[in-house]
């Protein structure tokens, strides 16, 4: 199977948003009137962001969820994504799994495949996605302000729980290490969290390098610190409601603070408007916990459900690190 067949057979689909539709030298994309462009990319490289034992259909859902992750982190709707996809060989039952898990993602967001590229080579995957938010709308990273609430958006450090259950670092019950696999290998983009939160939200990021180390890019853009309640945190790793005690305090604090890969929202918002996250929780079918408070001392400060201060450290994920 050629290039231009592989496209055609499992990558070539009616679109509505792109009036050139994909196969022109680029697409096309036209945002309603008053609204912004919101653009991201992520790549996938087997062996560094999945392991090689992962089912297709599930790399197909990851590979675009990851990129719906940060437009949800900005507020915007989602519109089309483009895919580069270099592959060792044409596998067509890999092919068939990895695009229907892309394409069931993709139409339960209303986003369009518009374009993209396919190569030989080691397999790797880049998706660009495209939405939009009203102009003067979006969340940024640099609105977080002192007396703010710090929120985080479902459950924190599943995926580094089913990483060390893959290295055999811990031994947890099968039911845990199935639930903990689905979510790193099946992340939700909370979308529907992030369009609720436009107008409410002072400041988004989302969490895939482990929650300390992606709110040290929320602090430093917004010139402010922050005191994070370790226990709180804590308690949104899932399998902590189920399992109490697989670990101690200390290794729930870990997976939450420096897990990676979750994939969920941390934001902040006024105290005033407390009751108002909640609501915007329910709306989006999305549960949202209170993890902290915004200061106007720099620096992040980790304290217990006490309030005393947590000696741990909380590396977050580098590349290059």
């Amino acid at each position: 199977m050629g290039e231009f067949d592989l496209i055609a057979r499992y990558f070539k689909r009616p679109v509505r948003r792109s009036p050139l539709g994909g196969g022109d030298d680029c697409a096309l994309l036209a945002p309603a009137p008053g609204m912004q462009l919101a653009v991201s990319s992520d790549m996938l490289v087997e062996g560094r962001h999945f392991l090689s034992t992962v089912d297709p259909t599930s790399l197909g859902h990851k590979a675009l969820a990851v990129n719906l992750s940060d437009l949800a982190a900005c507020g915007a709707a989602p519109l089309g994504f483009t895919l580069a996809l270099a592959l060792p060989a044409v596998d067509a039952a890999w092919l068939e799994g990895f695009s229907a898990g892309l394409y069931a993602l993709a139409d339960a967001h209303g986003c369009e495949l518009v374009g993209g590229d396919t190569t030989r080579g080691p397999l790797n995957i880049c998706v660009t996605v495209f939405g939009e938010v009203p102009a003067g709308a979006a969340l940024l990273r640099s609105g977080a302000r002192p007396g703010d609430e710090l929120w985080v958006s479902g459950t924190l450090g599943d995926a580094r729980l089913a990483l060390e259950a893959f290295s055999g670092t811990v031994q947890v019950p099968m039911e845990v290490f199935a639930a903990a696999r689905a979510r790193m290998e099946r992340p939700t983009p909370r979308v529907a969290l992030g369009l609720a939160l436009r107008g409410l939200a002072t400041s988004a990021i989302d969490l895939s390098d482990g929650l300390a180390g992606d709110l040290g890019h929320v602090l430093a853009a917004s010139g402010v610190g922050a005191t994070v309640d370790a226990d709180a945190a804590a308690a949104c790793v899932a399998a902590r409601a189920t399992h109490p005690a697989l670990f101690d305090g200390a290794t729930w604090r870990q997976l939450a603070l420096s897990g990676g890969d979750d994939y969920e929202l941390a934001f902040t918002a006024p105290a005033e408007a407390h009751d108002a996250v909640l609501a915007a929780g329910r709306a989006s079918a999305t549960p949202v916990t209170r993890i902290g408070r915004i200061e106007a001392a720099p620096g992040l400060r980790i304290v217990d459900a006490q309030g005393a201060a947590v000696a741990q450290r909380f590396a977050s994920f580098d590349h290059f690190g």
